[in-house]
């Protein structure tokens, strides 16, 4: 469950980054490079997938809790969050 937890932190802040670099800039520009976005993304879904599942794991062996039930649920909330992001940042 640790893991969960320092990917749940750790995806709050890749969250903000990704919001706060994909805004445009004075020139209509990103502020970060697309690359980088799409990089921090998927990094971000994988890493929360990852948490969410252990987070499932937990809670089926060591019984429903609400701290490691919520911990699951922001991680699976985030990974959909990373992906979805990553997916409108994309050039079609």
């Amino acid at each position: 469950m640790k893991f969960s937890f320092l990917v749940l932190g750790m995806g709050i802040l890749l969250l903000l980054l990704v919001l706060k670099g994909s805004q445009p800039d004075g020139n209509g520009a990103m502020v970060l490079p697309l690359l980088t976005l799409l990089i921090v993304s998927e990094f971000g879904f994988i890493t929360n997938g990852i948490g969410a599942f252990l987070g499932v794991k937990t809670l089926r062996a060591d019984g429903l809790s609400v701290g490691p039930a919520i911990i699951t649920v922001m991680c699976t909330v985030l990974s959909v969050v990373f992906m979805l992001l990553g997916i409108r940042l994309w050039p079609l």
